[in-house]
């Protein structure tokens, strides 16, 4: 049975800011399908709630976006959100030595996932009495730092395809948002980066005091999300205390 808010669809919900979303938005009144590849990682999150149900989903698959649709068109209540979320980067190296079969990886999930959901999924949020999509961007999609030129790139990308899809949908009910987090300590996406470098994954944060958790995020993307149908919160940037840009952390813990 729908909740007051209406259907919810979180892509890359299976750990991180994703789990975490699916969390508090069930909390907030929303009937949320969290979406992700990894079965058994979204169980554990729809334990959390009866609001929460598992859904497969791999968002560089046209067919596998396809069937998600077909279930979200089926729906009585309709689509009220969807929150872009999947993504990820792959390496740290120099522009002179990237591989690009890892920038590619990273702009099938960061951009091209995010707009073949967005894109499928539009008139399901358009049926309704208005929907809402949030894009878990980055501070890096709006600041570059040594290193990060392929994670930048797609993030830089996402972005702007969303302040163009804002332009696009003007005048129809469909609110367009993205969340900018800065550090956030999570338990895969420096290791994913690093390729299971557990090591340089924990260098990331050494010395930070208190980077961001994917509960701060979940709580910033669950506000944009809960504002009245009028509002629209273009962007929100949120860094932790010790961080003013990507390239500069106080690190004297």
């Amino acid at each position: 049975m729908a909740t007051s808010r209406g259907l919810a669809v979180v892509t890359g919900a299976s750990s991180g800011i994703g789990a975490a979303t699916a969390r508090q938005l069930a909390s907030a009144g929303f009937t949320v399908w969290a979406c992700a590849r990894r079965v058994d990682r979204l169980a554990e999150v729809a334990a959390a709630s009866p609001a929460i149900t598992a859904v497969t989903l791999d968002v560089t698959s046209a067919d596998s976006v396809a069937e998600l649709t077909a279930r979200v068109n089926a729906e009585r209540d309709g689509l009220a959100l969807l929150v872009n979320n999947a993504g990820g980067a792959v390496g740290l190296e120099p522009v002179a030595e990237a591989d690009p079969a890892d920038w590619l990886t990273m702009f099938q999930t960061n951009v091209l996932g995010a707009m073949r959901v967005t894109q499928s999924l539009l008139p399901a949020l358009e049926a309704g009495s208005g929907g809402h999509i949030v894009l878990t961007g980055s501070i890096a999609g709006y600041s570059v730092y040594e290193g990060g030129a392929g994670y930048s790139a797609a993030k830089y990308a996402a972005r702007a395809m969303m302040e163009t899809l804002r332009l696009e949908l003007n005048g129809r009910p469909i609110r367009v948002s993205e969340v900018a987090p800065g550090l956030v300590a999570t338990e895969e996406f420096s290791l994913v980066r690093f390729r299971g470098d557990a090591a340089r994954a924990a260098a990331v944060y050494d010395g930070v005091a208190e980077p961001l958790t994917a509960e701060d995020v979940a709580d910033v993307i669950t506000f944009v999300a809960t504002r009245p149908a009028h509002v629209n919160i273009d962007l929100a940037v949120v860094k932790p205390l010790a961080q003013a840009a990507p390239y500069k952390l106080d690190r004297r813990r």
